[in-house]
């Protein structure tokens, strides 16, 4: 079992992640409406999609360990069909204070991808853990998915959010205060003024560099108290534009490896869309592993940083 330490003192970063394999994986009519980020299928068939899926999947979690990084890989269930079960971050989080936390989702497809085995696991690795569970804000039509919707400054006791119709500003309130953090809210849209469905795409937060479609907070006044933030914090600012965030750069997470060095994991597509200058930026604070998920970015709308549940 872990001891408890608080989020503070366990650090911004893990060596440890939670995947979830998926067995039917595809593109969810549920969720597009507020996910610019899917597209529709075309030339492959549903069998083809979970297929190229899968081998991403295994792909990806062999490059996370051959870093030396732990991933602990649930698999999905075929019934009920959750499209969507590769993305575990959205409905749970754990942190180093010992909580588990549980999340409420605007599609109700999504929200069958609780599952109460995965959250006693977890538990049963904390000494006096605990469940935090938000669910039942559901019934309310109130959401807010995980960190998908947040971004956490776990060190300094930040959540960053941008608020849509999955990220309730009613919720992100009590989050922050039942869960110890300031919170820092605003609106952000892409370049055809379309609400962003999770800050997660917008924005990669490390232990001291933060990845940020500025241009895509339009109101001067939160653009500032957002870039106040950050400054307050120590973190280095590698703006990205409209179009990387459209290539998932927005979208990456900064995990720690075998050796205890901070690596920033990225999908190809998002590595492939950043500058020399952005590539060499973030590299001062964390070297980047790249991996292939063109299958999942495109019928799933999320990336990198979607599927991996950070374990404290």
């Amino acid at each position: 079992m872990q001891d408890i330490r608080t989020e503070s003192q366990a650090g911004q970063n893990t060596g440890h992640v939670l995947m979830v394999r998926p067995v039917r994986f595809g593109f969810n009519e549920q969720t597009a409406e507020s996910n610019a980020f899917q597209q529709q299928p075309g030339r492959l068939r549903p069998e083809e999609i979970q297929e190229n899926a899968q081998r991403e999947f295994d792909t990806f979690v062999d490059q996370l360990r051959e870093a030396g990084i732990e991933v602990t890989v649930v698999e999905d269930t075929p019934e009920p069909h959750t499209p969507d079960s590769i993305f575990p971050n959205n409905w749970v989080s754990f942190h180093a204070d010992g909580k588990v936390v549980l999340y409420p989702m605007q599609a109700p497809n999504r929200r069958s991808e609780r599952r109460q085995d995965i959250v006693d696991q977890f538990l049963a690795r904390y000494t006096g853990g605990r469940l935090l569970d938000f669910s039942g804000y559901e019934s309310q039509g109130l959401f807010l998915e995980g960190t998908g919707s947040m971004i956490l400054d776990r060190v300094n006791g930040v959540v960053y959010a941008c608020l849509s119709p999955r990220t309730s500003a009613q919720l992100l309130q009590e989050y922050g205060a039942r869960m110890g953090y300031r919170v820092v809210a605003f609106h952000a849209s892409d370049a055809r003024n379309q609400a962003i469905y999770h800050t997660n795409v917008m924005m990669a937060l490390g232990a001291s560099v933060a990845v940020l479609c500025v241009d895509a907070v339009r109101d001067a006044a939160e653009r500032q108290a957002l870039m106040a933030s950050l400054a307050a914090s120590g973190h280095e600012v590698v703006a990205i534009t409209f179009d990387q965030m459209n290539a998932f750069a927005g979208n990456m997470l900064e995990l720690l490896d075998g050796d205890g060095q901070r690596r920033m994991v990225m999908s190809a597509r998002a590595y492939h869309s950043l500058t020399p200058a952005q590539i060499e930026a973030i590299s001062r604070h964390a070297r980047p592993i790249v991996v292939p998920l063109d299958v999942v970015e495109t019928y799933g709308g999320g990336s990198v940083r979607c599927m991996l549940a950070e374990v404290f």
